[in-house]
């Protein structure tokens, strides 16, 4: 598992210019994690501390547009089910995404990112 998040941290990087690390689960989604309620995907503020709680949460399936997304932020997909959480450097979905699984949290630099999809 290790190595699949390490092999796609090296593919965003060279995709996005700007890197993409990814860290291993820190919790499981089944419980709330650094204020992300579990069945949810969230985002941080821009350099912020875990503990500083998310600044966006998505929660229904779909595609969401993003905007004032700048800068390193912390990613965490922690919804149920297996859905997954991805971010897209076009609008609507479209564009180079990157998936994030159930569970995962990521270091990224959402600068090139513009919307993120929530999907089963």
């Amino acid at each position: 598992m290790r190595t699949n998040l390490a092999a796609l941290a090296a593919t965003g990087a060279l995709a996005l210019g700007t890197g993409v690390l990814a860290a291993p689960p820190a919790a499981a989604s089944d419980q709330m994690f650094y204020g992300c309620p579990s069945g949810a995907a969230c985002i941080y503020g821009a350099g912020a501390a875990l503990s500083t709680g998310p600044t966006n949460s998505f929660w229904r399936a779909g595609t969401y547009n993003l905007s004032g997304q700048n800068n390193w932020h912390y990613v965490k997909n922690n919804q149920t089910g297996g859905w997954k959480f991805r971010l897209c450097t076009g609008w609507n979905g479209t564009g180079t995404c990157y998936t994030m699984a159930q569970d995962e949290l990521w270091w990224v630099d959402l600068t090139p990112i513009n919307s993120v999809v929530v999907t089963p």
